[in-house]
C-alpha cells in the first residue's frame, strides 16, 4: 500500500508540475472571466464580438478542462490510498494505471509551452529568387499547408493573395485557427527550397527555387502587445485588388509602419478601411511578438528592425524533385523520400521532430 501511494503522489507531483508550465491556472482565470461574461444579459448584443467570444471559451475549455480533471482524479486516489481499505486495492491500482496513462498522452502538450503556442497562427509565404518558378513553388506551398490545416480540422481564412503575373503567387496571408495551431506552424518558419526540373522552361533545365515562410502568433488583443501609436505611420491608398463592388474605387487599402522597427504591413481585400486597419495592425502586433521572441527581450521599446537579409538566408528544408527525391529539414535532420506526400499537406513528422529537437537544445 505504501508503495502505491508513492505512486500516486509522485503522479499528482508530476501533473501539477505539467499543469503549472502551461499555465493552466491561467487560462482557467481567463476562462471563468469569460464564462461570466456570458451569461450576463446583454452578452449577444454585439453578435460578432459574442461569437468570437464564445470561440475563446471552446478553446481555453480543451486547453483546461481535460488537465483540472485529471488533478483532481489523481488526488482522489491519493485520498483514497490514505484511508487504507486493502479489499479496494486492485481497483485502485487499475484506476491510477489509466491516470498515468492518460498523463503520458496529456503531457505531449508541453511540447507548446511557449509562450505563445496555444495562439492561433498568421502563415505568410513569399516568393523569392526563381521567377516564375519560384510564384509556382510558393502556390505548391500555400496547397501544401492548406491542405495540413484542413486535415487538422483547422479552420483557413485568407487575408490577403497577391498573385503572379504567368503563374503561381508572388505573396499569400493565412490566418489558420486551431488548438496550438502557432506552437505547430512555428516549425515551417524559415527559406524553403526547391529542386526541379521547371515546367516554365522550354528546355526543361533543372532548376532551384526559393520561398520565403513566415509564421507568427495571431496577436488579436491589444494588450498582450501593447504599441503607442506615436511609433506607427498610417497611409490608406487605392486597393490594386482583384475586383468586387468598391474595391478599387475607394482609398480602402492600408499600410501601418512601425517606425522603431520600420516594420511595414499592408492589406488590401474586399473589406472596409476600418476593418484592413484592424487586420494590419494584428499582424504588426503579431510581427512585433515574433521579433521579440527572435531577439530574446522583454522590452517591445529594445526591438531592432527584422533582417530580411539573414532571415533569407534561413535556409530549413530542401525539396528535391529531381535527379532524386527526398525532402530534408536541415536544422533537424528529418528526411523522407516522399515529397509527394509532403507536398500533398503530409508535414506532421516534420513538426515532430522540430518539437523534439527543440526541447533536447
Amino acid at each position: 500500500m505504501d508503495e502505491l501511494l508513492r505512486q500516486a503522489q509522485k503522479l499528482l507531483t508530476d501533473v501539477r508540475g505539467a499543469m503549472e508550465r502551461l499555465n493552466i491556472s491561467t487560462l482557467k482565470s481567463e476562462l471563468d472571466e469569460l464564462s461570466a461574461e456570458s451569461a450576463r444579459p446583454d452578452f449577444w448584443n454585439d453578435s460578432t464580438i459574442a461569437q468570437d467570444k464564445m470561440k475563446q471559451i471552446a478553446k481555453l475549455e480543451a486547453r483546461t478542462v481535460t488537465w483540472i480533471g485529471l488533478e483532481k482524479s489523481v488526488a482522489d486516489v491519493v485520498e483514497l490510498i490514505g484511508l487504507g481499505d486493502k479489499e479496494l486495492l486492485t481497483d485502485i491500482e487499475k484506476q491510477l494505471m489509466g491516470l498515468e496513462s492518460q498523463f503520458t498522452e496529456l503531457k505531449q502538450q508541453l511540447k507548446f509551452a511557449g509562450q505563445f503556442d496555444g495562439y492561433d497562427a498568421i502563415l505568410s509565404i513569399h516568393a523569392g529568387a526563381g521567377g516564375t518558378d519560384a510564384q509556382n513553388w510558393a502556390q505548391m506551398l500555400l496547397r501544401m499547408y492548406v491542405r495540413w490545416a484542413e486535415a487538422a480540422g483547422f479552420d483557413v481564412v485568407t487575408v490577403d493573395e497577391s498573385v503572379g503575373e504567368e503563374a503561381g503567387i508572388k505573396s499569400v496571408t493565412l490566418e489558420i485557427s486551431g488548438n496550438f495551431a502557432f506552437g505547430k506552424l512555428k516549425s515551417e518558419h524559415g527559406v524553403h527550397r526547391l529542386v526541379r526540373l521547371s515546367p516554365f522552361n522550354s528546355d526543361n533545365l533543372r532548376q532551384t527555387s526559393f520561398a520565403k515562410v513566415e509564421i507568427l502568433p495571431k496577436i488579436d488583443k491589444p494588450s498582450d502587445v501593447v504599441i503607442d501609436d506615436k511609433d506607427l505611420k498610417i497611409d490608406v491608398y487605392r486597393s490594386g485588388g482583384h475586383g468586387g463592388q468598391s474595391v478599387n474605387t475607394t482609398d480602402s487599402a492600408v499600410r501601418v509602419t512601425h517606425l522603431p522597427t520600420g516594420t511595414v504591413v499592408a492589406i488590401q481585400n474586399e473589406r472596409s478601411q476600418l476593418q484592413n486597419k484592424e487586420t494590419a495592425l494584428t499582424i504588426l502586433r503579431s510581427k512585433l511578438a515574433q521579433l521579440q521572441m527572435e531577439q530574446h527581450l522583454e522590452d517591445l521599446a529594445q526591438l531592432k528592425g527584422p533582417n530580411e537579409q539573414a532571415a533569407w538566408g534561413n535556409q530549413i528544408r530542401s525539396y528535391v524533385l529531381h535527379p532524386y527525391k527526398q525532402v530534408k529539414d536541415l536544422r533537424t535532420r528529418h528526411e523522407t523520400s516522399d515529397p509527394d506526400a509532403v507536398l500533398d499537406g503530409k508535414i506532421d513528422d516534420f513538426i515532430d521532430a522540430f518539437l523534439e529537437f527543440t526541447l533536447e537544445a
